[in-house]
């Protein structure tokens, strides 16, 4: 059985309505989990006087930061260095990243090295059909040029909204799939997407948990939820339960 305690993170932004770094602490204990993604609205990437203050509370809380994101990436070197530097000082081995398709192609000079100093891969979040990284077709492309510190953290709520069977992507990118965003949804007659209980929208929870498994996945499973940011626990026990029950 998949080991949520053990395994399991929480997206810091299902959290976003709690901004103490102290309170959000509290609501991860509260879900038995001791790892998390950290966004941006708890901590500033950009700024490595405050990283003590921030990276100190989950280390006194025994939760390990296992990634941070998701950060936009371009050709700024000390943009780029300034969160490596706040991932190697958390532990991270992965952050999850975004690009702009403007600068990409510039960025990959400045990423390259910066991967290889810290020891960390980025891995690109997906973002819906709107995305220029949503499609299968496009990370093909940048599979294909890229080295493989340039991976993919699957969002499959997000790949469903972008017409993509997120368990042919475990399948399709088991080498370069290095996180995962385990959300879920349902969409209206618009397509407008409502973010529910993993497990209770379109995600075929059992079979991308073995499909997962089947792969030798080792990357970050990290639960992320939009619904309901004032009182985010009680959905995200349900979810926790169902991911669980599926492993």
């Amino acid at each position: 059985m998949f080991d949520v305690k053990e395994k399991l993170a929480v997206q810091s932004y299902c959290l976003r309505n709690f901004k103490d770094n102290n309170d959000v602490v509290a609501r991860v204990k509260e879900l038995g989990l001791k790892r998390i993604e950290l966004c941006g609205v708890h901590a500033d990437f950009r700024k490595p006087e405050t990283f003590e203050s921030v990276l100190s509370v989950y280390r006194k809380a025994g939760i390990k930061i296992v990634s941070i994101g998701v950060e936009g990436f371009g050709p700024d070197t000390e943009a780029a260095r300034s969160r490596f530097e706040f991932a190697k000082k958390a532990g991270c081995k992965v952050i999850s990243a975004n690009f702009s398709p403007s600068t990409f192609l510039a960025t990959l000079p400045v990423v390259y090295p910066l991967c290889e100093e810290y020891g960390i891969n980025l891995a690109i979040h997906n973002h819906g059909g709107y995305h220029w990284l949503g499609s299968g077709e496009i990370l093909d492309w940048v599979f294909s040029i890229t080295r493989p510190c340039i991976g993919l953290n699957m969002d499959t709520a997000w790949a469903l909204d972008a017409r993509q069977d997120p368990i042919q992507w475990v399948e399709r990118y088991a080498k370069r799939l290095y996180a995962l965003h385990l959300k879920d949804m349902v969409f209206a007659r618009n397509r407008v997407g409502e973010d529910v209980v993993v497990g209770t929208g379109n995600i075929d929870l059992p079979k991308l948990m073995k499909t997962l498994k089947a792969k030798g996945f080792k990357g970050e499973y990290i639960l992320e939820s939009e619904g309901e940011p004032s009182k985010p626990v009680p959905g995200l026990l349900k979810s926790i339960t169902n991911i669980r029950k599926a492993g």
